[in-house]
């Protein structure tokens, strides 16, 4: 007599277990600066809107390092897996406390991505203090924790510099979006922030797209970015 089987039981059973010890040991590397690099670029534009007089996200409790603050857990879920788009909780603005309301947004948005590029920065410098220190017993405890702690510092360079790189890119509602609108007439600037809601599908298309033609579109335009930060803090770019 056969006994049933869930059908979780199928799925492990049809992926190499290879497969998945590499990505266990991927996620455990990345998840730490991934955390950071999302929390530390949500918190900025909370602080920044706060600076110029708008205390929304100061009320809601997301001027904070604290992650759990800024995760969507949903939107972390899928960003933790294969092709890794996900999102985070977006931080509460009210342009109406602003004296210049598209300058300040201006400000708010620039402040995501600029925080990612700091958390970049201070990744670099400890990477670089790590990798400095002498190692007398490559078998002994001292590595063991080394290591991993090089991985991470390494790990948060990319990660932060995608991350803030791809918030760049001019599809509302990403921060490049709020960017351009600045510069554009007031009437056609909020025309174009409006396309917002269809965002995420803009991205999802052009992902989409680039496995039909063979090479990732979004890639091609973020890469280049994240190799010059790369060399600028003195990284091997892996792209």
């Amino acid at each position: 007599m056969l006994s049933p089987c869930p059908r979780w039981r199928f799925v492990l059973a049809a992926i190499p277990m290879i497969d998945i010890a590499q990505y266990l040991r991927e996620m455990t590397v990345l998840i730490v600066p991934l955390l950071l690099t999302i929390t530390c670029h949500e918190a900025a534009h909370g602080l920044v809107a706060s600076w110029l007089g708008d205390p929304t996200a100061k009320l809601a409790g997301r001027i904070t390092l604290n992650p759990v603050r800024h995760i969507d857990p949903f939107g972390f879920l899928i960003m933790i897996v294969p092709p890794h788009i996900g999102w985070a909780k977006p931080v509460p603005v009210d342009s109406r406390y602003f004296k210049d309301q598209r300058t300040g947004m201006l400000l708010v948005a620039i402040a995501g991505p600029g925080a990612n590029l700091l958390v970049a920065a201070l990744c670099a410098a400890l990477f670089h203090a790590l990798g400095s220190i002498p190692v007398t017993d490559p078998d002994g405890l001292g590595v063991r924790v080394l290591v991993p702690l090089l991985s991470m510092a390494q790990a948060g360079v990319y990660v932060s510099l995608l991350i803030g790189a791809f918030n760049l890119l001019p599809i509302p509602p990403l921060d490049g979006s709020n960017i351009l609108a600045r510069f554009l007439p007031e009437d056609l600037a909020w025309r174009y922030l409006e396309m917002g809601r269809y965002g995420i599908l803009v991205i999802i298309g052009l992902m989409l797209l680039g496995n039909v033609v063979g090479f990732s579109l979004i890639g091609t335009l973020l890469f280049p970015v994240v190799r010059a930060g790369a060399d600028i803090f003195g990284m091997n770019s892996p792209f």
